[in-house]
């Protein structure tokens, strides 16, 4: 069945807002944790805007399901407004997590908004990275949008898994027209799976269009859900936000 990773950065925002440790990101993982989430995603980024360095050393002190990390592995040291981020790289190195989840973002981007086209550069530069990863026991996962040909280069480059880019998808849900872009989702997992990639999936999933996109596409190992779950929480609760995506993808799976 789909893995639950969910994904925490929204909880840091709120607290760096204000600064202090309010709302706890250790604390929300144990309420994710004991509420039956399978894994724990941060993506913290040079400016310190939400997940620090610290939240990742943190939780892989104690956490008991899979620790993901994303982020960019070009994104060097650097200080911020005071705020000291280590390199992706080196927070990697130190965190040993159980995924890392390679996006191409720059440092200042919004959010993700895009995956790994792997041309000959980027592909070139991430080779040595992708090789140090898993030469450390990591696995590797690539931030893709469902682009066949793209897909195919990730396998040459020896990467575990892949994370489908599903804004699309989200928004095509939200003007009820998944139909139009279902198949090209459903044909990378598809294409993924066969070439001995993994399915990862996430961005702008929530509990209204989850059920629908693991109901037609196929092998998807996990979900990293962040935004939708702590919006929802504002309503239900974190604990019974958390149980509800779990039912979702419960249903989805019979």
């Amino acid at each position: 069945m789909t893995r639950l990773s969910i994904n925490l950065n929204k909880v840091a925002l709120i607290r760096n807002a204000r600064g202090g440790q309010r709302p706890s990101v250790q604390h929300a993982a144990h309420i994710c944790v004991d509420a039956g989430a399978e894994g724990i995603t941060l993506h913290p980024r040079p400016d310190g805007r939400h997940a620090l360095a610290e939240d990742v050393f943190e939780l892989k002190e104690w956490l008991p399901v899979e620790l993901n990390v994303e982020g960019n592995p070009f994104a060097e040291e650097e200080v911020v407004r005071g705020y000291h981020y280590p390199g992706f790289m080196e927070i990697l190195r130190q965190a040993q997590p159980t995924q890392a989840t390679l996006v191409p973002d720059a440092a200042h981007q919004r959010t993700s908004d895009h995956g790994w086209m792997l041309t000959k550069d980027e592909r070139s530069r991430l080779r040595p990275v992708v090789d140090e990863l898993k030469d450390a026991g990591c696995r590797v996962s690539l931030f893709m949008d469902p682009d066949l040909e793209a897909i195919e280069r990730a396998a040459k480059l020896g990467a575990d898994r892949i994370e489908l880019y599903t804004e699309e998808y989200a928004k095509a849900f939200e003007d009820s027209r998944t139909e139009d872009v279902l198949p090209r989702y459903i044909s990378a997992a598809e294409v993924a799976h066969d070439l001995g990639l993994g399915v990862n999936a996430g961005h702008d999933l929530d509990v209204e269009n989850l059920g629908l996109f693991l109901q037609h596409v196929p092998h998807v190992l996990e979900v990293s859900i962040g935004q939708a779950i702590v919006a929802d929480a504002l309503e239900y609760g974190l604990a019974q936000t958390v149980r509800r995506y779990l039912k979702v993808i419960g249903q989805s799976s019979d």
